[in-house]
């Protein structure tokens, strides 16, 4: 009964927001077609345009459908720019739940009376979304905290929504003309990594600890602190950061911070993360960052994660370098190099491709240029070459775009370029060259001391193995020549017999 009825909801609001139009023009049988012309359509929202109209329709569909808007949003090699701009701008916001539930889910979650847990516990929550609500507390031992509630009885409705989402994934799969490239189930088999990831609240306590590790006694990020024995899946209490809304730009302004050095410092922050740590805070939109007075950073919600191998650190490097020496062809063959596009894919092509795409962007100032809009371009470009793009570098592509945008309302002139450079440069000529090989020789030497004591009696026992396997070819080589022998004597033997016989 509940999945016809939430079927019921489904169909009113794509009827509500006229979003027969969007499926009718990208479904491949005619009879399809055909048959969402002929559904009646709502005239309420017939003027706005089709991406407005999705997001409407999400946002009516509640939170999981939200965040699933939102997962599409950083997906430009799946869905046109105009959606990916509009989709961006879902609110993950919804009314608090009840206190007494919050409260029950704590003391379930950590086997504790709150009175046990918490000094003091604010009822009224300071922020919630879809996934959790905050509370603010203060422990026993005098610290202010952040509690992290997860929403009760959450997994049964995120179940329900997500199995509608794989049937409308089978469908787009089969009716529609670019269904099989989209990928759907794929699609939403990451959406629901992604969400339960969020539900477990200790693995968001390891990632926060792990970029506090990495930015530790920095000048430019703080990082909360992490209580462990306050936490669960279902509950994290980390350290409570006073600090101004970075988006607060006048009240910034007012305290004397100095933006063109906060805008610097966001730059700085994200290419550490990428090409030295390889491990980055993916969800850095506004409403995760604060301001503190001593003009650092603080980093809130760490429950998005992005991780870079020293190969995507690679791909990455030699991307930006060339593009931005508007070399193509090395763009081109880095893509076929990486087998992210098929073998047989000619790079002149390839190079054609990219540069008809991205060399308008050069009729900017190079310091206005967007790294992200950079990715975004090559992305697109994928599309006509079967590119499988990685999630990671889709990640880094969205968390690229709300560093450039925060860094450029702080700072207009800020030029990435100046910045990334060196960074990509460094990243590079420890990659290659003598000081990489002398970096390579020093983390394998723990290896090696253990390998080399050992190495003579391990050659030595090879050899001999050779040796002992010599011999037994050999021996099995005259024990097959005597066969012969022998057969041949057994012929001759048998000949001799006959011509004695019929002499």
């Amino acid at each position: 009964m509940k999945w016809f009825k939430r079927i019921n909801t489904i169909l009113r609001t794509l009827y509500l927001y006229g979003l027969a139009d969007l499926f009718a023009g990208l479904v491949q049988p005619g009879w399809a077609r055909t048959l969402l012309g002929k559904l009646p359509q709502s005239s309420e929202y017939a003027t706005e345009p089709l991406p407005v109209r999705l997001r409407l329709a999400l946002e009516h569909l509640g939170p999981i459908f939200v965040k699933f808007g939102q997962v599409l949003s950083t997906r430009p090699d799946l869905i046109p720019h105009a959606y990916a701009v509009e989709l961006a701008k879902l609110q993950d916001r919804v009314p608090p739940f009840d206190a007494q539930l919050s409260r029950r889910q704590i003391e379930q979650s950590l086997g504790k009376p709150i009175a046990e847990l918490y000094a003091e516990f604010e009822t009224e929550p300071v922020a919630s979304a879809s996934i959790a609500q905050v509370h603010r507390a203060r422990l026993h031992s005098g610290e202010h905290v952040a509690v992290k509630v997860l929403r009760p009885n959450l997994i049964p409705v995120i179940e329900q929504d997500l199995a509608l989402m794989r049937l409308g994934a089978g469908w787009v799969e089969r009716l529609f003309s670019d269904g099989k490239r989209l990928k759907p189930r794929e699609v939403v088999d990451e959406f629901d990594k992604y969400l339960h990831d969020e539900l477990d609240l200790m693995r968001e306590a390891a990632n926060a600890s792990q970029i506090g590790r990495n930015f530790q006694n920095s000048d430019m990020l703080i990082v909360p602190k992490v209580f462990y024995d306050y936490c669960s899946r279902d509950v994290l209490t980390i350290e409570w950061m006073d600090g101004t809304p970075i988006s607060d730009i006048a009240r910034l302004k007012a305290d004397g911070i100095d933006l063109k050095k906060l805008a610097d410092y966001g730059v700085e922050i994200f290419f550490t993360q990428v090409f030295h740590d390889g491990f980055f805070h993916a969800d850095m939109h506004p409403g995760n960052i604060l301001v503190g007075a001593d003009n650092r950073y603080i980093a809130l919600d760490f429950g998005i994660v992005g991780t870079l191998t020293d190969y995507d650190k690679r791909y990455l490097a030699i991307n930006f370098l060339a593009f931005f020496n508007r070399d193509y062809h090395r763009v081109a063959t880095a893509h076929i190099e990486s087998g992210w596009v098929p073998a047989d894919t000619r790079a002149e092509d390839l190079e054609a491709a990219v540069r008809s795409v991205c060399e308008p962007i050069f009729n900017k100032p190079i310091s206005q240029i967007s790294f992200g809009l950079v990715l975004m371009r090559l992305f697109e470009v994928s599309r006509r070459f079967n590119v499988e793009i990685q999630p990671q570098l889709v990640l880094l592509q969205k968390t690229l775009l709300n560093i450039e945008g925060l860094g450029r309302q702080l700072d207009p002139d800020l030029d990435l370029w100046a910045t990334a450079k060196p960074f990509l440069t460094r990243w590079m000529n420890e990659q290659i060259g003598p000081k990489a090989l002398f970096n390579n020789l020093k983390n394998e030497a723990p290896d090696w001391a253990q390998i080399l004591p050992s190495l003579p009696r391990k050659l030595s026992a090879l050899v001999d193995e050779n040796r002992q396997q010599e011999m037994r070819d050999a021996y099995v080589h005259l024990v097959k020549i005597q066969q012969r022998q022998s057969l041949w004597l057994a012929v001759i033997a048998v000949a001799l017999v006959l011509i004695l016989l019929f002499k």
